[in-house]
């Protein structure tokens, strides 16, 4: 699974501007101004070979009783739980402050890796400035320049190294072992537990509830008319110790490293509170990794047809690009529909994994030109002359010949259509790359 990197510090350090550097991304709110951000705010990154999992959070007052700043200290809290790696960001320009010491105190208490990141340091990186910020007792200071980006690099090598994080070598193929590793992803409430424990008919969950960290993900095997599967468990965070006390039980974070670790997610959506913005980000990560989804939408039972009728336009509305997925109604307290989930999710897995052949996706191709040319675009119109597979989970159709740089995204749509039809993909996303050939002549003199 992916390691997790908390950013924490007092207010206005740059911890969003750091975490906009890290994720290549303007995800969180930048501005010059105190206590901007409240919320945890959650990214992929990768720097160099590591590919990790950012939380942005707001700024930290450990000793806040009251207020908004209480909140954010139970945000940031939260962040730490869920962390691998705690980097510490403090501003090398105000130098040290009474809150820094507060933090760094905090930190060594809870024993975890930690590194200490002196933030707008550009012009000072080899300089004696930073020197006054050991004092905090957090070991070496490495100085980095968000907006510059300036050591960033080395700072997320620093900070992962010790962890002695192993490189995912798996590719798509190796992973296809016949068990289809399922993760039931949603908000809180939403019935997840309630869902698993419906289909093993026990409460297994309960049992495999035990102490331990948000790496820690927990797999409950078992089978299904001969078909083997392994949930993983995206149920909540288990905490360690006492450390935390007032952490909730949705953990972002194991729900977004279970939808890594799946071939298939079922998305569980509550029909009582209809689609939130929470279920959109959530289906847009299922979307951006490339997983096999199924939607179900649990408490069916609960409302009236035109509460029905509001919920089925949501999902229309608010989570369009998922509708190459099949979509179930359920009560998973009643038990009602949920056996018709496995045809999905065993579909799903399928198309996911189907293999696609040259010479089919080559012919596939030029039918769909033959039928519908692509748009000219100026002097050219692209052509295109061949495609094979590019890989599986998600499957991936590379299509090769001349422009095809100016191939549409609605004929790119247009091709995508016929590749499904023709193999049958339900309930996984597919990408279509086009490749143009280089001319040979074009770096030749005349």
């Amino acid at each position: 699974m992916k390691p997790v990197m908390a950013l924490v510090g007092r207010p206005n350090v740059g911890k969003s501007t750091l975490f906009n550097r890290l994720t290549k991304s303007r995800d969180a709110i930048v501005a010059d101004f105190a206590g901007l951000t409240r919320d945890r705010h959650y990214g992929n990154a990768t720097q160099g070979r590591y590919e990790f999992i950012v939380i942005d959070t707001g700024g930290f007052e450990p000793s806040a009783e009251s207020g908004i700043y209480k909140e954010m200290a139970k945000q940031t809290q939260q962040a730490v739980a869920e962390a691998d790696v705690v980097v510490f960001v403090v501003d090398s320009r105000e130098g040290v402050t009474g809150q820094d010491h507060d933090i760094a105190n905090y930190l060594r208490r809870l024993g975890k890796p930690t590194l200490l990141a002196a933030n707008k340091a550009e012009g000072m990186l080899e300089g004696p400035q930073l020197a006054e910020f050991y004092e905090l007792g957090l070991g070496e200071v490495h100085g980095v320049s968000a907006a510059h980006g300036q050591g960033i690099r080395s700072m997320v090598e620093a900070a992962f190294e010790p962890l002695n994080i192993p490189e995912d070598a798996d590719s798509a193929e190796e992973q296809q072992t016949g068990i289809v590793k399922l993760a039931v992803a949603g908000r809180p409430n939403v019935g997840k537990s309630t869902l698993i424990n419906a289909w093993l008919g026990e409460e297994r969950l309960v049992a495999f509830d035990l102490p331990g960290t948000t790496r820690d993900a927990i797999s409950v095997p078992f089978e299904r008319n001969g078909q083997k599967f392994e949930l993983i468990d995206t149920a909540g965070l288990r905490r360690k110790g006492k450390v935390f006390e007032a952490i909730e039980k949705f953990s972002v974070v194991k729900t977004l490293q279970a939808i890594e670790s799946a071939n298939v997610v079922l998305l569980l959506l509550d029909a009582t509170q209809g689609v939130t913005d929470q279920d959109a980000h959530i289906a847009g990560y299922i979307l951006e990794s490339g997983r096999a989804v199924v939607l179900a939408l649990n408490k069916w039972d609960a409302i009236d047809e035109y509460n029905r009728e509001l919920v089925r336009r949501q999902i229309e509305q608010r989570l369009p690009f998922l509708k190459f997925a099949e979509l179930h109604f359920i009560s998973a307290t009643k038990r009602q529909g949920i056996g018709p989930l496995w045809g999905s999710i065993t579909q799903a897995y399928k198309s996911a994994f189907a293999k696609m052949t040259t010479p089919v996706l080559t012919r596939l191709v030029q039918d769909a030109v033959q039928f519908q040319s692509p748009k000219r675009s100026g002097m050219f119109r692209p052509k295109l002359r061949y495609a094979h597979q590019g890989g599986m989970n998600p499957p991936v159709v590379v299509v090769h010949g001349n422009s095809l740089e100016h191939v549409t995204d609605a004929y790119k749509r247009f091709l995508e259509g016929r590749v499904r039809k023709e193999f049958n993909l339900v309930g996984t996303p597919m990408r279509i790359e086009m490749r143009t050939s280089k001319n040979p002549y074009t770096d030749k003199d005349d």
